[in-house]
């Protein structure tokens, strides 16, 4: 990875892919590593783009500080995916296939806003209010109604045949509200504690906390329940997800299965130091640590082993990447040639964006999640080939989207 150096010091990486980054995702970049306390750099991923305060797709080590917004609104959002032994033949009938998505749908709220009708038993929340009482509304009602619910945006679940013929199962979500509101709360409180201080900033987004301090251990617990709420979220749909896959195929066998965040802050040593090291849309690649790289709506995804590379803080990149707004992308593309790009692949209908502004208005259909919205996978993951090891191609048979 190659380093520039700017004449107050604080560096950014550089490769041939960063020719294409948003002006703004590599503003925030420059802000970021002339934050007080980041240290050495600020690591970049293929998929960078412009995020709130900093870039998703960029990871970041702090010395004694703890960034909300550099861990973002949706903690612990990730991914899971499970091998099965079924050969990829057995669901060449799209009618097959829209028969188990059906079902899957019967079994998991989709979408945003979609719960459950009742308060899912779980004993991580009597765990937490036992140890810390009831912080702000952590957690509240509708946490306990949206556990094992997929949500919206590009969160999905996957049905995919591996280049070697077999199907695995996929699921991309994070902690519903509950990781939005753990962000809002303690952003502000971050703002309060830096002004309070006069602490200098190059954006106030950027606020932070001392890892040391009662707001910094509040947050730090706060965002771990997130991160445990996120895991057993993704676990239960994938339970759901399994058991509608074997009534389908009675014979199956489930192999290995990979549940990971790419949304989170951990305390880890980088360069003879302890930091607290901040993935943003940007996933662990320790030396032979598997992760998943998922693709866009309709495109290939990654079952990769992490190569540990010091650099990047041992990290890669958490998907492909936008080129397209939510916005832009319902503005520009069309119904056919999104429709064309989906071929062969079972997919729900383009529902009405749900956008704000004279957007929503005109009465766009909601093409935000479709492949041109996105970077070619592929490329994301030749760009990268010093994070990680590709291991497994997989392409989607069918895809439910919130």
């Amino acid at each position: 990875m190659k380093w520039i150096k700017y004449e107050d010091g604080y560096r950014i990486p550089i490769k041939s892919w960063c020719e294409t980054l948003e002006p703004d995702a590599l503003k925030q970049a420059v802000n970021l590593a002339s934050h007080p306390a980041i240290f050495k750099h600020v690591a970049l991923m293929p998929d960078c783009h412009v995020g709130f305060g900093m870039p998703i797709g960029g990871v970041i080590a702090a010395s004694g500080a703890i960034l909300p917004s550099a861990v973002g609104v949706d903690i612990g959002c990730g991914m899971i995916a499970v091998e099965t032994d079924i050969p990829a033949e057995r669901f060449a009938e799209m009618s097959f296939r829209r028969s188990l998505q059906n079902a899957l749908k019967e079994r998991i709220p989709v979408g945003e806003g979609m719960a459950h009708r009742t308060a899912q038993a779980w004993d991580g929340f009597e765990r937490y209010l036992e140890v810390n009482g009831r912080v702000c509304d952590f957690p509240n009602g509708l946490d306990r109604r949206n556990l094992g619910t997929l949500g919206g945006g590009n969160h999905f679940i996957e049905l995919q045949k591996s280049d070697d013929g077999f199907v695995w199962l996929m699921i991309h979500s994070g902690s519903r509200n509950l990781g939005q509101r753990v962000e809002k709360h303690y952003q502000a409180v971050a703002r309060q504690l830096n002004e309070m201080f006069k602490v200098e900033l190059p954006d106030p987004s950027l606020a932070f906390l001392p890892t040391d301090s009662k707001e910094g251990k509040e947050y730090y617990r706060d965002m771990k329940f997130a991160l445990e709420y996120a895991l057993e979220n993704r676990r239960r749909m994938m339970m759901r997800f399994k058991e509608t896959v074997a009534e389908f195929v009675p014979e199956v066998n489930f192999r290995r299965e990979i549940n990971i965040h790419h949304n989170y802050a951990a305390f880890e040593e980088h360069f003879g130091e302890k930091f607290c090291i901040h993935r943003k849309g940007a996933t662990s690649a320790k030396t032979g640590e598997i992760g998943i790289i998922p693709g866009s709506m309709g495109t290939a995804s990654y079952i990769v082993r992490g190569l540990g590379n010091p650099e990047s803080f041992m990290s890669c990149s958490h998907g492909a990447g936008r080129v397209l707004s939510r916005t832009a992308a319902c503005q520009k593309l069309t119904v056919e040639e999104c429709d064309a790009a989906l071929n062969g692949i079972v997919h729900e209908r383009w529902n009405k964006y749900r956008g704000f502004g004279k957007s929503a208005r005109r009465g766009l259909l909601d093409l935000s999640e479709a492949p041109q919205a996105y970077k070619e996978i592929d490329s994301v993951i030749a760009a990268e080939a010093d994070l990680v090891e590709p291991l497994v191609r997989l392409t989607p048979l069918a895809v439910l989207k919130g």
